[in-house]
């Protein structure tokens, strides 16, 4: 009787699994479709549609040299470019994917995904928060916090601005975690919400404190899987957690409730992106709101739990050390 070799039976192109296996290399492809668009005059004007930032306006500044500056306000073509910047992002989760830091460690299934997970959202949220905050610190948001209301509506930003929100809503696009769809489907509707009624400064203020606090927790995660004995980092996450809902919260109110509220600029004008009314505003805090009572009860479910499992495992500690005791006495 011969001895059957084993054969790795390639799945039918087109195919699901053919897919699934192959879908960076896919991407990489539609994506250099769009980038070889730019060589030719006939195709060119498409691609940059998907490349490039739109809705240029060039303004010139006062003073005794006029200066112009590049602003960008937002329209339909953006869903062509942020499509694109989706396709870059499965392209570099793609390759924090090969790079696998956890092959000399022996970890679950379970815990392989989530370091898996951890690795790459740490990955992401360094990378935003540092690059948020570079833009707050060039557009003084941080040191002139009334200039997150004043000037409302902010319809034109700064090509780093804008690009962001694009990269922001491209990266959240690719995201397929299934654990995590409840939390993809708020990240995107509260930035596209911000985006499209141009509380953008808002948005990016609330957006790198509360990256800063997920990657701290991610971080904690990986450093809790190469030693469950460290979990300091999770204590300060909690407490980090908590105060960052407060002033996610008390910046909601201070910008939205009484700045807005208070502004000249009232009324709802469509073309000038004015959306200043008494209903916006109370949706907008609504949602708000009710996101972060839905984090903080998550949180609070999370943090019983642990409590939970560690004192089982505290009890179980316990009865094991009497139990070594008592088979010594008996030998």
């Amino acid at each position: 009787m011969g001895i059957r070799k084993k054969t790795t039976k390639t799945p039918p192109v087109l195919s699901h699994e053919f897919v699934i296996q192959n879908h960076a290399d896919i991407v990489s492809c539609v994506a250099m479709v769009f980038l070889l668009g730019l060589m030719f005059e006939v195709t060119s004007k498409f691609a940059v549609l998907f490349i490039t930032v739109q809705y240029n306006v060039t303004i010139s500044t006062s003073g005794p040299e006029e200066t112009p500056v590049n602003h960008f306000h937002h329209g339909i073509k953006d869903l062509a470019t942020t499509f694109f910047y989706m396709l870059v992002a499965m392209i570099m989760h793609a390759i924090i994917q090969e790079y696998k830091i956890n092959r000399k460690k022996h970890f679950s299934k379970t815990k392989h995904s989530k370091f898996n997970e951890s690795g790459q959202l740490s990955a992401f949220y360094l990378f935003s928060s540092g690059w948020g905050a570079s833009i707050l610190m060039s557009e003084n948001l941080l040191s002139n916090p009334v200039s997150l209301w004043e000037g409302y509506p902010h319809t034109l930003m700064p090509f780093q601005m804008k690009f962001y929100f694009i990269c922001q809503l491209g990266y959240w696009l690719h995201e397929d975690i299934p654990r995590q769809l409840v939390y993809i489907f708020l990240y995107l509707v509260h930035i596209a919400g911000a985006y499209i009624l141009n509380l953008n400064r808002l948005a990016l203020v609330l957006l790198v404190l509360h990256y800063v606090v997920e990657l701290l927790f991610h971080m904690s995660r990986l450093v809790y899987f190469s030693n469950e004995t460290r979990q300091s980092g999770f204590t300060l996450w909690a407490v980090l957690f908590v105060l960052c809902r407060l002033l996610t919260l008390s910046l909601s109110v201070l910008t939205v409730g009484f700045g807005l509220a208070t502004s000249e600029n009232q009324g709802f004008d469509l073309s000038a992106g004015n959306f200043n009314v008494i209903f916006v505003r109370v949706t907008v805090l609504a949602a708000i709101c009710l996101t972060q009572a839905f984090m903080m009860w998550k949180f609070i479910n999370f943090q019983l739990r642990r409590w939970r499992e560690h004192g089982l495992t505290q009890n179980l500690k316990k009865k094991q050390v009497p139990a070594k005791s008592k088979s010594k006495k008996d030998k």
